[in-house]
């Protein structure tokens, strides 16, 4: 039996889980509502304040969907509720971010600036050099992150470049003059 997948999931005071035809789950909470359609073969079942994902059978495809099911699951329900945020720090001279309506403008030391567009459903806030993306959706709140990231990643002997807060860059030695 999956470790993740038998665990149940607590519904939190305010909010709603619906499971219509199809398995295509609904999650409304007081930031927003999620909606999401999961495997056929997946059952949830909701009793006193928990849902609980089932599998019918221990086959290699349903036993990989069902921690995979109550992830996400889980992940909307936190979503509705707490929400997500993904801190970025921007490291270098002249390197910045400033934030317009929902126009997010980098200066990352290329022959113009960059400017990316808050996708539905996210939003960038700008604190000096960082970058805090938030959203109540784990996967898009993630992909933009990884998207600001892309424009300049880290590189490993100066440690310039867009970088999560949490993330540990390696640091390389340079070149060294001749003796």
């Amino acid at each position: 039996m999956s470790r993740i997948g038998k665990m149940p999931i607590a519904i939190p005071a305010g909010v709603t889980v619906e499971v219509a035809e199809n398995n295509k789950v609904t999650v409304k909470g007081p930031k927003g509502t999620l909606e999401r359609v999961f495997p056929a073969e997946m059952q949830f079942e909701q009793n006193d304040g928990q849902i609980e994902v089932k599998r019918p059978d221990d086959q290699k495809k349903t036993r990989a969907l069902h921690g995979l099911s109550r992830s996400l699951l889980n992940n909307m329900v936190v979503g509705v509720t707490d929400g997500y945020e993904k801190k970025l720090e921007v490291n270098g001279v002249g390197y910045r971010a400033a934030k317009s309506g929902k126009k997010l403008t980098l200066t990352l030391g290329y022959s113009h600036p960059v400017e990316l567009e808050d996708p539905e459903g996210i939003e960038t806030v700008v604190d000096g050099n960082n970058i805090i993306v938030k959203g109540i959706d784990k996967e898009k709140v993630g992909q933009f992150a990884a998207i600001i990231r892309e424009k300049r990643a880290p590189e490993p002997y100066k440690g310039k470049g867009i970088k999560y807060s949490d993330e540990v860059i390696r640091r390389k030695v340079g070149k060294t003059g001749k003796k």
